[in-house]
C-alpha cells in the first residue's frame, strides 16, 4: 500500500509572474488526506480556493489558467508538476496574485522548496487509477495527439516538432517520476522569436527576461524588434548565439524544449485529479490539447469509479445470515429486505439480497414485466446501513432505525427476479449521538444500479 504525502511545514517562495509583471508571494502549505492540490487567492475576500481540477481549465494561451466562480489562477502548470514529481498528493498553494512566480521558468525552484519543507507520508492510502486500454485524444486543428496506455508505473515521453530549423524535431522521455528532479525539472520555458514579438505587442511578458524563457530566433531579427527585446528585457545589448537562441543563457540540454514539454505535460495532467499508472505518449504537446486530455480522463475515471462493482466472495461463509439479522433489525418479512451482511467494519458494510420471482412487490409491480421498485432498493440499502450504525451500540435488539433525510438518489438499472443485490454503505462522517450520514450504493450483474445518500438515527425503543 501507498501512502498520501504532503509536505512537512510550510514554505515561501516570492519573484514575479510572467504574464502579469506583478510581485507574487507563494505559500505551499500541507493538505489534509484527499484534499489533492488547491490553490488560494489570499489577496481577495474570504480566501477562494480553485481546486486543481481539468473542469476549471478556461484558456490555455502562454499557459494553463484556472477559473472558479470569477476567480482566476493564471499559468499553473510549473508548480503542479514540481509537486507531483516530487510524488505529492495534498498540498495548499496560497497566492496574493492570480499567477506563481515564474523563478527561472522552470519548476526546479519550486521542487527545491518543496525539498526543504520535507515531506511526509499521511495516514491514507493513494487511490491509482490503472489505465487498461489505450485512451487517446486528437486536436484536429493542430493534429497534436496524447494517448495513455498499460504500464506498470507513470511514464511520460514527449515528441516536439515546430517545423523550424532552429529547434528542429525533439524527443523527451520520463520512465520514472523518481528522475523528475534530475532530468525534467529544472527545463526551463521557451518561445520562439515571432510569438515574442505579438506577445510583446499586446504586453503578455511583463515578467519575463532572457533568464526565464529560452528564445529561439526562428526568423531574422529587425532593428525595431531588436530596441523591443532591449526595451523589455531592460539591457543594452542582445544578440543571437550560434545555436539560434538568444544570449544571456545556456540551454542545460541539447533537447531542454522537449523535455519542458514534458514537464507541461506532468503538470497539466495533474488536473485529472489522481494518479496514474500507465504511459503517456505526446505528440506536439501544447496546454490545449494536454488540459483536454485531463478533462476526458478525469470524466473516465469519475465514471468508472461510480461503476466499479466491488468485488466479494459470495460463497464464503457471512458475517451474519438473515437468523442473526432479524436479531438487531426490527424488520421482518415480506419487509426485511437484506439476506446476508458479507463485509462490516467501523466505516463502511457491505450486505446482499437474492431478489426471486416469490417477492411479494411483484404482484403488482409489475405483473406483466416484474421490476423491483425503486424505493425499496433504497429501503434495502438502508437497512443495511442500519445494520451498520446499531452495531455500533451494545444493546442493538432495543433501537429503532429512522431515515432524517435521503439525498442524490439515482436509479440506472432495473433491477429483476434472478438478480443478486449487492449493497454497500460507507460513512460519509463518524457516527454522533446515534446519526449516521453515509453514501449508500446498490449493484447488480456488475453495474451500479442505484446511490444515494442517506442520513438515518437510532432511538432507543420505549
Amino acid at each position: 500500500m501507498v501512502k498520501q504525502k504532503t509536505i512537512q511545514s510550510e514554505i515561501t517562495l516570492t519573484g514575479v509572474g510572467l504574464h502579469t509583471g506583478k510581485e507574487v508571494t507563494m505559500t505551499l502549505k500541507p493538505a489534509p488526506v484527499n484534499h489533492g492540490f488547491s490553490f488560494v487567492r489570499v489577496d481577495l475576500e474570504g480566501c477562494p480556493v480553485i481546486e486543481a481540477d481539468a473542469n476549471y481549465v478556461v484558456n490555455t494561451q502562454r499557459g494553463t489558467n484556472l477559473e472558479k466562480l470569477g476567480v482566476k489562477i493564471q499559468t499553473s502548470e510549473h508548480v503542479l508538476a514540481a509537486c507531483v514529481g516530487c510524488d505529492l498528493d495534498n498540498v495548499i498553494i496560497e497566492l496574493n496574485e492570480s499567477e506563481p512566480p515564474i523563478m527561472d521558468g522552470s519548476s526546479k525552484y519550486f521542487v527545491e522548496a518543496i525539498e526543504k519543507a520535507g515531506i511526509v507520508e499521511q495516514d491514507a492510502e493513494r487511490y491509482y487509477y490503472v489505465v487498461k486500454e489505450v485512451i487517446s485524444y486528437i486536436d484536429e486543428n493542430t493534429n497534436s495527439e496524447i494517448i495513455v496506455m498499460p504500464a506498470d508505473d507513470y511514464q511520460v515521453t514527449t515528441m516536439v516538432d515546430f517545423g523550424t530549423k532552429v529547434l528542429g524535431t525533439q524527443n523527451a522521455t520520463l520512465k520514472s517520476m523518481d528522475a523528475f528532479k534530475t532530468e525534467i525539472a529544472d527545463a526551463r520555458t521557451f518561445s520562439f522569436l515571432h510569438e515574442l514579438e505579438t506577445l510583446l505587442d499586446h504586453g503578455l511578458i511583463k515578467g519575463g527576461d532572457l533568464n526565464n524563457a529560452i528564445v529561439y530566433v526562428d526568423k531574422e531579427i529587425s532593428d525595431k524588434t531588436m530596441e523591443n527585446l532591449k526595451k523589455a528585457f531592460g539591457k543594452e545589448n542582445i544578440s543571437v548565439k550560434p545555436n539560434g537562441v538568444l544570449d544571456n543563457l545556456t540551454l542545460h540540454y541539447p533537447n531542454e524544449a522537449a523535455r519542458h514539454k514534458l514537464l507541461d505535460v506532468i503538470g497539466d495532467l495533474a488536473l485529472i485529479g489522481c494518479r496514474i499508472k500507465g504511459k503517456v505518449i505526446a505528440n506536439k504537446p501544447g496546454h490545449f490539447v494536454n488540459t483536454q486530455f485531463a478533462k476526458k480522463m478525469s470524466k473516465l475515471i469519475k465514471i468508472e469509479q461510480r461503476n466499479q462493482v466491488p468485488s466479494y466472495d459470495l460463497n464464503k461463509e457471512p458475517l451474519m445470515d438473515v437468523t442473526k439479522i432479524m436479531k438487531m433489525l426490527p424488520h421482518r418479512p415480506p419487509f426485511l429486505l437484506v439476506d446476508k451482511i458479507i463485509e462490516m467494519s467501523d466505516s463502511h458494510v457491505v450486505g446482499l439480497k437474492n431478489v426471486t420471482m416469490n417477492e411479494d412487490f411483484f404482484v403488482g409491480h409489475f405483473p406483466g414485466a416484474p421490476v423491483m421498485p425503486g424505493v425499496l432498493i433504497v429501503e434495502a440499502m438502508a437497512q443495511t446501513g442500519g445494520i451498520l450504525i446499531l452495531s455500533s451500540v451494545p444493546d442493538p435488539e432495543n433501537y429503532l432505525t429512522y431515515f432524517m433525510k435521503i439525498d442524490n438518489v439515482k436509479f440506472k438499472y432495473k433491477v429483476l427476479p434472478g438478480d443478486t443485490l449487492l449493497f454497500k454503505c460507507d460513512l460519509i462522517s463518524p457516527i454522533r449521538r446515534g446519526i449516521c450520514h453515509m453514501q449508500a450504493n446498490a449493484y447488480a450483474n456488475g453495474k451500479l444500479v442505484a446511490e444515494a445518500e442517506l442520513m438515518a438515527q437510532i432511538v432507543k425503543n420505549q
